[in-house]
């Protein structure tokens, strides 16, 4: 039998009481909330905030509210319903997740996490949150904020390695509490946590419901000794490109002629460069008469 270690009720507990008093009220959380719903959640929310999620989540489940419904579609349709979440090519992963759904789990989104894992796109931190959160199964579930959060509280540092670590999943797996729904609890609250609370810049250590337990507190706030954490450039980057290329298709009603694509972004060698990129994604069909589509 797993137990937990007799000091991790000093963390674990202050927590699952402020995230009982605090926690956010979205739906992929709701007791209603399918697995489905939980897996689309949590995809769309990779590198992406919660608020830009919730209308293109709420549209997608209206429309695809099962793996089966998606899979009838294009992909190209997936796509389009992705609209400016970034990161496109996770529209493709999600079709192509609702299709092996759909012809290998009848439908329904497995609960094992070594089925979770092996569906098309989904890593090691999507399978168990999908099993945690979904299934209320005990994994240790990773993401940014949890990483960040055990990072300070634990270890004394301002950011954990910008690579996961063995002893990164170690240490959250001594945390996890021994029964399977509370474990799922807490992984969802320590996430919560670190969104909310304890978050990568401005931290409200004020409103931290176990600061007097947390070491990189106590040790007086060390700054981060590494390199420089800068967040990504955006504006002129092949990534800007590519979404102004992928808004053109995704708004018309068909394939598009080329120069519907060259007036939307003037560097001829980076616009043919994204295309290309585009269409290697399998995010862009061109066609033999030299327009352009979304995947069918």
């Amino acid at each position: 039998m797993t137990t937990t270690p007799l000091n991790a009720v000093r963390y674990t507990a202050p927590i699952l009481d402020w995230y009982a008093e605090h926690a956010r009220d979205l739906p992929w959380r709701a007791p209603e909330a399918t697995p489905w719903g939980i897996l689309v959640s949590e995809i769309m929310l990779q590198q992406t905030p919660v608020a830009r999620v919730l209308p293109v989540w709420r549209e997608w489940m209206r429309r695809w509210p099962t793996p089966r419904a998606l899979a009838a579609e294009p992909s190209g349709e997936a796509v389009r319903a992705w609209g400016r979440l970034g990161y496109p090519r996770r529209a493709l992963r999600l079709h192509a997740c609702a299709v092996t759904i759909t012809e290998r789990h009848g439908g329904r989104v497995p609960d094992s996490y070594a089925e979770l894992r092996a569906l098309p796109g989904v890593g090691a931190y999507t399978a168990a949150a999908v099993a945690s959160f979904a299934y209320r199964q005990r994994h240790a579930v990773l993401d940014t904020n949890v990483r960040r959060v055990l990072a300070r509280m634990i270890t004394g540092v301002e950011y954990p390695p910008r690579s996961q670590t063995a002893a990164e999943v170690a240490l959250a797996e001594s945390l996890l509490p021994p029964d399977a729904p509370t474990a799922a609890r807490w992984s969802v609250a320590v996430m919560e946590l670190g969104a909310l609370v304890c978050t990568a810049r401005n931290p409200r250590c004020a409103d931290c419901p176990v600061i007097g337990s947390c070491a990189w507190y106590r040790a007086g706030r060390p700054p981060h000794e590494g390199p420089p954490r800068r967040g990504q450039a955006y504006a002129g980057t092949d990534r800007q490109c590519r979404g102004r290329l992928l808004a053109v298709l995704r708004e018309a009603d068909g394939p598009v002629e080329k120069a519907a694509l060259d007036v939307v972004w003037a560097d001829p060698v980076q616009r043919e460069r994204a295309l290309d990129g585009l269409v290697a994604d399998g995010l862009v069909d061109p066609l033999e008469d030299g327009r352009y589509a979304l995947p069918s």
